[in-house]
């Protein structure tokens, strides 16, 4: 196999992740332009605004491509945050790297400084963490969520709001934007009762005052409390440096030593949290916390009031989106929500008043579905008994057989974690049972646990055990006059007991409802973060600007007194490598601070704080050197964040401090991503650089060879 080699010096692999990094730069920031995606064959086209939908599009072919690919995802998979800033770090750092290239350092040198200082880094930042704890002292829950009936959810624009469009809110009230309100609909602030539990969504509306508004869920922080650190994990395809090699630092919230005393700053209640960690998605995140008060209210009904710590469960909330409705009808509702044909609507006339008997099917309801490491038997022949042949085909006897199972143990409701047979289907709506098929996995286990049922892998192994009972269907809710669904509508399934939670999310536009649905994943994924690790960064850029800052303090200081280089292996080689890190160190840390330069230029440039990355640039500089000159740049920071916000620090949008929204950022994910940049970057780096060429292993003409080269 041969490979055409431009140039011999040239890191391909580099070039492309910068290229394929440049695709996604819109989409750093809080304000995403949106792209369409068109696929020259069939002339189809996606619209996206987030990296991860981006490099899904997108044909990369390429082993550097689908390392990219892959690293998006599994940080879009563990923490649905973060993808954006991987991908414009992955291009930044591989131009830093090339650059280091150009400038003749060794591989080698280039791995280990960079590691040693994104390390450095990480364990500077953590003295910009603010720690969230809720209050120990309150009592009564109750009183608390009791306005949780119904809160009003005021939805944004398509893209997010910038914080000087209005986005700037009074303390503690999320509510105060002039748009269209929606009502949350929840269970009562005392335990469900079956009578209760089968009411109609339209009968809850009804009976409730749509002019509520929430209560501030209060959640004091105390900053004397220190959070243990989390246990990060990896992408399998990168290498990490050694555990015992790291270290961390046990005191780092807000406690520095410098010139001047930096004020300690403090989420003052869930809300100002949930505002800060919004990014400006103020309609997705208000959907979150009515979806997290919702399951604390349910918890506290089955447990009693919590004594612990509370956190968001997200494995306990699923979205329902239902494309062509207007988006004042988007809400969150106990329960399981699914859409379902509209020719069931007889059936559900009939079944909405009942409490039904359940069976859970683990897999496909189909005639032809057989478990995983099912073994068919070989060699085996069908001998008829009688001459009488049936007419009907195996597809309808397995059909009643179907039936004679769910007759026999008085089974109306039948949710299948896989496919369903149109045909069985059929039959048993005709006999007045619902089937509803392609149901989550964390649903089926929640309605075992709620009913009593127990999941089995085939319908013949339904047994009385196996059948739950208690569960109420109903419809999810009326549908304005005007508005067309033909061809599908919404139900909702609910069990007293079962702490499920489902945001219903709706748009007059169907090609922006995976859009809504991600950004809603995004906000709920990060106030779960927040609550489990119970620690934020100061967001707007200052977290990237400490780096920066740190980096360059490095550059000045000796190899002794700096950061000590022992990924690569450098204890045990020559003695002229060893030398060689006096000599490019310094290099290599400025490239790598390159990096995180063109992260807050980009930024700013794309929340339109500045009119050009020139621009931006120097405003940077601007505070770079006003940070050196403090002698402590996180105190400098801390001292000048009431001046900061969304858009990196504040060019004087508003003469009133106060008002400046704080931004907060997750730790984990965010450090995550950064580990995942860099290590795609080295991994391309080294294995780039391990390529062997060589002119004489090859059978080309000598005026050939120097163009190709055997890979």
């Amino acid at each position: 196999m041969t490979c055409r080699v431009m140039n011999k010096r040239r890191h391909v692999g580099l070039q492309q992740l910068s290229s394929f990094a440049e695709a996604g730069r819109t989409f750093l920031g809080p304000l995403k332009s949106c792209k369409f995606v068109i696929d020259e064959e069939c002339h189809e086209s996606v619209l996206i605004s987030s990296t991860v939908r981006l490099l899904e599009n997108l044909d990369l072919s390429s082993a550097v491509g689908q390392l990219l690919r892959e690293a998006v995802q599994a940080q879009n998979k563990l923490y649905r945050t973060g993808s954006s800033s991987l991908l414009f770090l992955v291009g930044a750092w591989s131009r830093a790297a090339e650059e280091c290239l150009h400038l003749g350092v060794p591989v080698s040198l280039i791995v280990s400084v960079m590691s040693e200082g994104l390390i450095s880094c990480i364990e500077a930042v953590s003295s910009l963490q603010v720690p969230v704890h809720r209050a120990s002292d309150h009592t009564d829950d109750t009183q608390m969520f009791s306005g949780l009936g119904s809160p009003n959810v005021s939805l944004c624009s398509f893209l997010p709001i910038p914080p000087d469009t209005g986005l700037i809110q009074k303390e503690n009230d999320l509510g105060d934007v002039a748009t269209p309100s929606v009502t949350i609909s929840s269970v009562p602030g005392r335990p469900v009762k079956s009578a209760n539990l089968c009411r109609t969504q339209a009968k809850v509306e009804a009976d409730e005052n749509t002019s509520r508004t929430p209560q501030t869920l209060r959640n004091r922080l105390c900053a004397d409390t220190h959070c243990s650190k989390p246990t990060l994990i990896h992408s399998r395809h990168f290498n990490r440096v050694d555990e015992n090699q790291r270290t961390s630092k046990p005191d780092g919230f807000l406690k520095h030593q410098g010139a001047a005393t930096p004020h300690t700053y403090r989420c003052k209640d869930l809300v100002e949290l949930e505002a800060g960690l919004s990014h400006g998605d103020l309609s997705s995140m208000e959907l979150v916390d009515a979806a997290a008060r919702l399951q604390c209210q349910n918890a506290d009904v089955q447990r009693g009031p919590c004594a612990a710590p509370w956190t968001f469960d997200i494995s306990g909330v699923f979205t329902c989106c239902l494309p062509g409705l207007p988006e004042t009808l988007s809400c969150v509702c106990p329960g399981y929500v699914t859409v379902v044909s509209t020719s069931r609507t007889a059936l559900i006339e009939e079944l909405q008043n009942q409490l039904l008997r359940v069976a859970l099917i683990e897999g496909d309801l189909t005639e032809n579905y057989r478990h995983l490491g099912f073994n068919s038997s070989a060699n085996v022949t069908m001998v008829l008994e009688s001459m009488k042949v049936h007419q009907a085909s195996s597809e309808e006897l397995w059909t009643d057989q179907v039936l004679q199972v769910l007759v026999k143990f008085n089974v109306s409701l039948v949710l299948v974690q896989g496919r369903v047979s149109e045909h069985v289907t059929e039959k048993c709506m005709q006999s007045k049972r619902l089937v509803i098929g392609s149901v989550n996995g964390s649903v089926m286990q929640a309605f075992a646990l709620a009913s009593g049922a127990q999941q089995v892998a085939y319908i013949t192994q339904v047994t009385e055990a196996c059948v739950g009972s208690g569960v109420c269907v109903a419809f999810w809710r009326s549908v304005p006059s005007g508005v067309d669904m033909v061809s599908s509508m919404a139900i909702t399934l609910k069990t007293e007991g079962m702490n499920l939670v489902t945001v219903v999310l709706t748009g007059p536009v169907t090609a922006q409802m995976q859009t809504k649905e991600d950004r809603f994943w995004t906000c709920a994924y990060r106030l779960h973060y927040a609550l489990k690790e119970q620690k934020v960064f100061l967001g707007g850029g200052a977290v990237e600007f400490l780096c920066l800052s740190h980096l360059q303090s490095l550059v000045g200081q000796p190899v002794n007194k700096g950061i000590q280089v022992c990924s690569g292996g450098l204890h045990n080689t020559s003695s002229w490598l060893a030398s060689s890190l006096a000599l490019y160190r310094p290099t290599v840390l400025k490239c790598l601070a390159s990096g995180w330069h063109r992260y807050l230029s980009a930024l700013m440039y794309n929340t339109a704080r500045c009119s050009s990355e020139f621009e931006a640039s120097a405003f940077i500089q601007r505070h770079l050197q006003s940070a050196t000159d403090s002698g402590s740049p996180s105190s400098y920071i801390l001292n000048e964040y009431s001046k900061l916000n969304s858009g990196i620090f504040n060019s004087g949008i508003s003469s009133k401090v106060e008002q400046i929204p704080r931004v907060y950022d997750v730790v984990t994910p965010k450090t995550e991503a950064w580990r995942r940049a860099l290590d795609l970057v080295l991994l391309v780096l080294q294995t780039d650089s391990e390529i062997i060429t060589g002119l004489g292993h090859t059978q080309l003409k000598s005026q050939e060879a120097e163009d190709f080269s055997l890979l």
